[in-house]
Parts: structure tokens; sequence; C-alpha cells
């Protein structure tokens, strides 16, 4: 057979390589001068492979899609992927959070060995836009710049609309649409959240460790621990950008952060009585720098109307007032940022369309939707590239 793969990112060139190797005829167009754009850059330039867990706990991670995928998932597990990609040549560690990279922690070393060694038999049509995939009898007519070509199968791996500067422009939604597929509208995921307070500016960069970010979006409750980073307009960092998820189709939404998760507000007033006893002469700004960090402390200081007070002027109700923003300390939510900002994209082609054993349209025989163009998105952890693999390799093994 003669196919067409249309993105050479994880899931074009994880297909691509697979179907060749049965001895199709595999041709892959890509728009960028080379493969693996995005995924150069995934698990900031390290490429986090895949989440190295059970599929059962794997699936707890997705966040749409999930029954979709199991098939996949279960067919091809995070352990299918390390074997593979070891028995291509990589070498790979486990890091915390079960996430694998290349222990090179080179993700040009992923890249180069797909296109290399998985895809040694696929052609490559780089710089080279896609403008129209149609139907002509029996083939599929590929229309890029140059000419038409035909092909009796298509696999759209295009990717979504995150980092459009990799490429994803959202390509694969037309291609579809064309062919009567549903797109699910598209939003941010994984990505920062901008906010109204106009306090952020002076703490852009500062970062804050073991804190807990809180969230209620349109009557649910969500909590992170973890890290996060304050930006120039609002918040970023590891449980910033998993919260993102869960909010991103939510019309209310009101967060606050607590600083200090691992105690009780009654171990947090004892601490501060021993702090303001000691302290008793000193501004409160003193004591306040003892449990935040220096400039977020300030923040709070002006926020509470705390400027220039001392210790001993502080009230019972001053210093319960203290507690309640320690542990509760309002964020005013605005937005998340603008989808190009977001790791990847939510929404995408309906998968109630899509076979989810094969990956074949329901609406057109012979063509095929794998990775993030489809209506699937998890959490960060290398969930995401999992899916991209899973998709591919169940979508190759269907076209025997």
């Amino acid at each position: 057979m003669k196919i067409a793969v249309v993105g050479a990112g994880a899931a074009g060139l994880f297909v691509a390589g697979f179907l060749a190797e049965k001895g199709n005829e595999v041709v892959i167009f890509d728009k960028n001068e080379k493969a693996g754009k995005k995924l150069y850059i995934t698990g900031k330039g390290r490429c986090n492979l895949t989440n190295l867990c059970p599929p059962d706990e794997f699936l707890k991670n997705v966040l749409r899609g999930e029954k979709f995928l199991r098939s996949a998932i279960y067919n091809f597990t995070s352990q299918d992927t390390v074997n593979y990609f070891q028995s291509l040549g990589l070498k790979t560690k486990l890091e915390r959070g079960n996430r694998v990279f290349p222990e090179s922690d080179k993700s040009s070393d992923v890249i180069k060995i797909l296109q290399k060694v998985h895809c040694k038999n696929v052609k490559f049509c780089f710089e080279t836009k896609v403008l129209s995939v149609t139907k002509e009898d029996e083939q599929f007519c590929v229309k890029t710049e140059n000419k038409k070509q035909y092909f009796d199968r298509i696999v759209v791996a295009t990717g979504g609309k995150s980092y459009c500067s990799t490429g994803s422009d959202g390509d694969g939604y037309t291609i579809a649409k064309n062919f009567g597929h549903e797109i699910v509208p598209l939003v941010p995921a994984l990505c920062p959240i901008k906010l109204k307070d106009k306090f952020v500016k002076d703490l852009q960069g500062v970062s804050l460790k073991n804190v807990q970010l809180s969230a209620t979006a349109d009557g649910k409750k969500y909590s992170f621990f973890g890290e996060m980073l304050f930006t120039q307009d609002g918040i970023s960092g590891p449980i910033v950008l998993t919260l993102s998820s869960f909010v991103n189709r939510c019309k209310k939404v009101e967060l606050w952060l607590d600083f200090k998760p691992a105690l009780t507000e009654k171990q947090l007033d004892a601490r501060l009585l021993r702090d303001f006893e000691v302290a008793k002469n000193k501004d409160v700004l003193f004591v306040l720098r003892g449990l935040l960090p220096k400039s977020v402390a300030e923040v709070f200081e002006r926020k509470l109307n705390l400027a220039d007070r001392k210790v001993n002027s502080i009230t019972k109700a001053d210093r319960l007032r203290i507690i309640e923003n320690l542990k509760h300390f309002p964020l005013a939510y605005d937005r998340l940022y603008d989808i190009d900002a977001g790791i990847v994209t939510s929404g995408g082609v309906d998968i109630s369309q899509i076979n989810p054993k094969t990956f074949e349209s329901k609406l057109q025989k012979g063509l095929y939707f794998v990775g993030e163009v489809l209506d699937v998105d998890a959490l960060t952890g290398g969930f995401n590239l999992q899916i991209a693999w899973a998709t591919a390799f169940m979508c190759a093994k269907s076209m025997e």
C-alpha cells in the first residue's frame, strides 16, 4: 500500500516507521524543515518519553478520552514504549514520578533514533505544506504547493494548536472537517494562568515550593501541592499547569493559595505567637519574612494593610487575619494564557467518530487520526507522549 502521513511529530514518526516496516510505501509530509520540532522542546528539551506506571494508573491521568484510549494504553503500554526505544538503541532512565527520559537528557537523541532508525524506510517531504486531502475514486489525493499525489491510506498526525511556532497550526482539523468530522472546541491545557492582581508584576520570577494551590471551578474544588512560579501577569509552574487542565472549560473560577499546607491554623497560630514574642519590638515584616520569601512577604504586608506596624501593636484579630491569609490567600483569576502557551491542546477531532482500536475514521474508510489532533489530553509527566506512541502503534497495527 501507498500511505501518506501528515505531520512528522511524535505520533507521525512512530506510525510511519511501523507502517514502512511492513513493506508499505510511506511518505511523511511536514511543513517544517526537519522532524520533531515540538518533540524537541518537550520535557524542557529532555523529552519525557512516557510515564512508567500500570495502564489502570495511567488512565487516571487522562482528562479527556479515558475510555476511548483504554484499548491503546493496554495494548501498547508504557513498558512497551521503553522496551521499544531501548531496542532501537536509546538508553533511558527513570526519574521521580515514574517519568522516563533518555539517559543523555537530549530530546534530539530521541528524534534522531526515530528518524534514522525507526523510519529508515520512510520518505520525508519537509517544507511541504499539505493544502488539501480529498477522495478521488478509490484513492486519496494529497495536494501540496507543487503537485498532487495519490495514496491508498492517509494518517493525520498534525498535532494540536499549541506552540504554533513548531508547526501546530490546526491543519489536521481542516482535513477532518473536509471529511465531515466534528471538531470539539479547542482550549489550552497544561498552561499558565493570568491573574487580575496588580501585585503579580512585583513577584515576577519568584518561585514557591511546597505550597498548595486550590480552586473552586463551576462548583467543583481542586487542590494541588508542589511548586509554582509567578510570571509577569500570572502564575505558572507544575501545580498551575495541572490545575489549568481541570478549569479550562469552566466559566467561574476562584483561586486561593495555602503558603503553609503542612501546618494547621492552630499550629500556625502557635508559631506566630512564638515569633511575635521574640520580635515584639520589630516590624511585622520581620516576622513575615521568616514565613515567606522577601518579596512575597512585602506584598502580603501591603495586602493586609500592615505596613510599618510593629509586632507589639498586632491584635488577636490581626493575627487571625494573617493566619487566614497564609492558609487562604486569594488570587484573582482572569483567564488561561492563550492556546499557544499550552503544552497540549484540549479539544480536537471528535473521538465518537473514530474507531478506538484502529484510529480509523468512522466516516471515511482509509482515513486515520493519531495523537494530539484527537480530542484527548492528559496531565503532565509523560502521559501525553505515551498517548501519541500508543495511538500510532495501534493505527499501524490495524493496517495489516
